[in-house]
């Protein structure tokens, strides 16, 4: 006798030798956290927490300070003739050349800037390229910094990114020179960008590098000509040197030199204060060790001229004028070449091949490796040359 299965059971066998159905639990869990993340990526950026720029997300302070600079003592009354000698003798190096309406309008602007309030945010983009432009050229950071303050009051200035300043002639964050050409100022060093590595985002970033507008570009170019120009880590009379040929050598930038390097110094010693006004007292110190001499040797000059215009007594021998800077008669141009950490490079800057054709320089490899004087043999050798030259006229 043989058994039918009903209905009912067919089915139940039928039913279980189904494989399940999958969950469609994890499908939903996995679209919700996408439409979450979402979600969370969309208020980051409507709020600011993406996309916004290094001078949010860069570091929260400065760079350190390698070392603490005495206040300078007043230069002994012996060796102040021969400073002042040495400082309007040629010394190789690249030195700007300010009109008279400029320097003028500079005197003012210099104590202008000083008063201008500059927030912490804004600062923070350029801590990095500070330290960057340290370590590369073997510059102190804050003499870079307090150059950055006199020239353009932190890239707050009016028309620092874009066009060139009342002068007609500089422009960017460290206003550098474009027009005292055939091969300007900005030429000599604007590859120097390639000697560092660049931070990976920073406001003013431009699409094109070189560029005079672009935070890094200049400030790595300002580091470069400071180090031609004798400036080290130590804030001394190397530094004022350097930053006396920044800007020119005429009594004004005897004012400016001081008020760099007295910015520099008090900030070695107290903390680096994006806001603070320089202390008259630090000024005092650095003019009566470095600045009184030049100046007085200034003024003296100028006398001269007065009672012998015929006479050449403004010009130092060795130089010639163009529009914006003087350069030393046959100045060995900056060597090029990445330098290595900490090493300062050569005297003038590194144009290339065909802009040294243009203006003249050597090209020969032995001499743009020489390195420049150090700072006390180039004051010494600058003042016998030009008693020299004294004793001969």
């Amino acid at each position: 006798m043989s058994i039918v299965d009903s209905p009912s059971t067919s089915a139940s066998s039928v039913a279980a030798a189904l494989p399940a159905p999958p969950s469609e639990r994890g499908p939903w869990l996995l679209a919700c956290g996408v439409g979450l993340l979402g979600v969370a990526v969309l208020v980051a950026v409507l709020t600011g927490l993406i996309g916004r720029s290094a001078r949010a997300v860069g570091p929260s302070g400065p760079p350190r300070v390698l070392l603490i600079a005495s206040t300078p003592a007043p230069a002994p009354a012996a060796s102040s003739p021969a400073l002042a000698r040495a400082a309007l003798a040629p010394r190789g190096a690249i030195v700007a050349d300010p009109s008279s309406t400029e320097q003028s309008l500079d005197a003012r602007l210099f104590v202008d800037q000083t008063t201008t309030h500059i927030s912490r945010r804004w600062m923070e983009g350029f801590y990095p390229i500070y330290a960057v432009a340290e370590r590369t050229f073997g510059v102190n950071w804050l003499l870079i910094a307090s150059i950055h303050k006199q020239e353009s009051a932190f890239s707050t200035a009016p028309s620092t990114y874009e066009g060139l300043n009342f002068a007609g002639c500089c422009g960017g964050p460290m206003q550098f020179n474009v027009t005292n050409g055939p091969v300007t100022t900005w030429d000599l060093v604007a590859d120097s960008y390639l000697y560092g590595p660049r931070p990976a985002v920073y406001d003013h970033m431009t699409a094109t590098h070189p560029s005079i507008y672009d935070d890094f570009d200049s400030i790595m170019a300002a580091a470069h000509l400071l180090s031609a120009d004798g400036a080290g880590y130590a804030l001394d009379g190397s530094a004022w040197d350097a930053a006396y040929d920044y800007y020119g050598h005429d009594a004004t930038g005897v004012t400016y030199a001081d008020q760099v390097l007295a910015r520099a110094i008090s900030w070695s010693q107290h903390g680096f204060c994006i806001n603070c006004g320089i202390e008259a007292g630090m000024v005092q110190a650095v003019q009566a060790a470095y600045g009184a001499p030049v100046l007085e040797a200034l003024t003296a000059a100028q006398a001269a001229a007065t009672a012998h215009p015929k006479s050449g007594a403004t010009k130092a021998a060795g130089t010639t004028k163009t529009k914006g800077a003087t350069k030393t008669k046959g100045s060995k141009p900056i060597a090029r070449g990445k330098p290595t950490a900490g090493a300062r490079p050569t005297a003038g800057a590194g144009p290339s091949a065909s802009a040294r054709a243009k203006s003249g320089s050597s090209s020969n490899p032995s001499t743009s490796t020489e390195r420049a004087l150090p700072p006390a043999q180039s004051r010494a050798a600058s003042a016998a040359a030009s008693s020299s030259a004294a004793a001969q006229s």
